[in-house]
């Protein structure tokens, strides 16, 4: 696995944001850090969806396929 940090940029509405700044404060956190703990939550939720794996397979499927057209060529 990569452990190698991302910088990703997140445009947030104001409101959100200076919520976001207030819940970190409020746990005693980085705002970058609630955001890490937010994508991690978000995808073993999305983990756990059935539907989500099902998506998840189907997209798998159609990348093979288009790699193997890719290869063909």
């Amino acid at each position: 696995m990569n452990t190698r940090a991302t910088t990703t940029t997140v445009r947030l509405p104001g409101t959100t944001a200076e919520a976001l700044e207030v819940v970190a404060r409020a746990d005693n956190q980085s705002v970058s850090e609630a955001v890490r703990q937010a994508v991690v939550e978000h995808i073993r939720m999305r983990r756990a969806d059935p539907e989500f794996q099902e998506s998840l397979r189907h997209l798998l499927e159609t990348q093979h396929e288009v790699f193997d057209k890719l290869a063909d060529l």
